[in-house]
């Protein structure tokens, strides 16, 4: 049976419930004020005047004061309601509640301080579940992308690509879903900028304008009201390298991802890039930080690989949680399983890294038409040889095996860090799976 739904209002942190009190409280005070004056008035009326018969003449005076009182709560509310919508209207976007924005503005501001770290399609659906627990969240976000339009622009302005900073504003953006078909909208073939994407543009005019890409990335932030921040992990563009098992070299990121081999290992270059200093602040002031999901050696890993990054995730004191994913990517991760994962992080990383690891165990979901990934499976005897507590539920999106579902992954990292908070001090543990209501 689902739960029934708390009104937004009632929520703690809205500052509206002892405004109303008060309110409720002063109306109360003035309607006994004024009873006391009107009494002897209101006795001395015949039966038969308009002010009797508008108050419920017949009835007792219990019950007609009963229906006076309800009337004039009405009222209030009516007015009061009318009074706060006209305040707060011109702050309100089309199709938006009042309480909605109160609800952003006030409730979700005082959620957790959150860090996501990653890149590709796998962060940006972590971003779009997370946003409604928290506005604070900072997404920091790879610089190693070297195809598609954001390669182009890169190798054409010189820039970092913007691709994944793009994917992640939009998750973030209030406006969501049509800020997303905006950022994401791409130029068809003959109109000069084929295949560009506007948000990658929009970024790359905002470095033009402003003179830097961090900086450019924060206005973004700004201009197009991301919940939350996103920011790059550098200020320069990284290119990856990866040597495969058979001792084959390959550079850049499209290259990796489209290996036909196993990988052995990857590297940055430059190996001793500086991280973006607000990044590290933010990691070690964070009450929970997560790692992927993403492609394990294209997206997840080049940011860890940033010895800056590496060491404030090692030194953060909040939750780390690297939630792995929940199907294999052919040419990267072909037939890995969930131990295997998170054995690559460690040979590049080192261990240490996370508390949590987050798995999914229903591989029932639909595959679509073409799909050569396979679920990713849970060896639990191998996982058990790891010092992190491993955390199974339903994470995958039921229409599509080959990703996460935002709203359960989000659901499944706020239950481990409430739980974790309630604990404290932190030790190993296993925490349990919810169990499902019965209806």
């Amino acid at each position: 049976m689902k739960r029934p739904r708390i009104p937004r209002w009632l929520y703690p942190g809205m500052h509206l419930k002892r405004w109303l009190l008060l309110l409720f409280f002063g109306i109360t005070v003035l309607g006994l004020g004024a009873a006391i004056m009107l009494v002897e008035f209101y006795r001395g009326l015949p039966d038969d005047s308009f002010i009797v018969t508008l108050t419920g003449a017949g009835l007792d005076r219990p019950v007609r004061a009963l229906l006076v009182a309800l009337g004039g709560i009405l009222l209030t509310a009516v007015g009061v309601w009318g009074l706060m919508r006209s305040i707060v209207s011109p702050f309100v976007t089309r199709g938006d509640s009042v309480l909605e924005v109160l609800y952003t503005k006030r409730y979700l501001a005082r959620g957790p301080r959150i860090v996501a770290l990653g890149g590709g399609n796998g962060l940006s659906t972590l971003l779009r579940g997370l946003k409604g627990y928290s506005a604070n969240i900072t997404a920091i976000v790879t610089l190693a992308d070297d195809g598609g339009s954001s390669g182009r622009l890169r190798q054409q302005l010189g820039i970092a690509p913007p691709g994944d900073i793009r994917n992640c504003i939009a998750a973030l953006a209030d406006a969501e879903p049509l800020m997303t078909q905006l950022m994401q909208y791409r130029f068809p073939p003959g109109s000069g900028l084929d295949d560009h994407a506007f948000g990658n543009l929009f970024i790359a005019a905002m470095t033009a304008v402003t003179g830097d890409f961090e900086e450019a990335v924060r206005e973004s932030n700004r201009v197009l009201a991301v919940r939350g921040q996103v920011l790059p992990a550098t200020s320069v563009p990284l290119n990856l390298a990866a040597t495969l098992e058979s001792g084959r070299h390959l550079k850049g990121q499209v290259s990796i991802s489209t290996a036909e081999e196993p990988i052995a290992t990857v590297s940055i270059e430059p190996a001793d890039v500086r991280a973006n200093p607000e990044a590290i602040e933010r990691i070690l002031e964070a009450d929970l930080v997560v790692v992927g999901p993403g492609s394990l050696y294209s997206s997840v890993l080049p940011n860890l690989l940033i010895s800056d990054i590496r060491d404030a995730v090692a030194a953060a004191s909040g939750i780390r949680a690297y939630v792995c994913n929940v199907a294999t990517q052919p040419g990267e991760t072909s037939f890995y399983s969930a131990a295997q994962h998170l054995e690559a992080l460690i040979d590049h990383v080192g261990d240490g890294l996370f508390d949590y690891v987050l798995l999914n165990d229903n591989h029932d979901a639909r595959r679509p038409e073409g799909w050569m990934g396979q679920p990713v499976q849970v060896d639990v005897r191998r996982l058990e040889s790891f010092e992190v507590t491993i955390v199974e539920e339903d994470l995958v999106d039921v229409a599509n095996a080959h990703r996460h579902d935002p709203a359960k992954l989000a659901a499944a990292l706020m239950r481990i860090q409430q739980q974790d908070r309630a604990e404290r001090p932190r030790q190993r543990r296993t925490v349990s799976r919810p169990t499902a209501s019965v209806g």
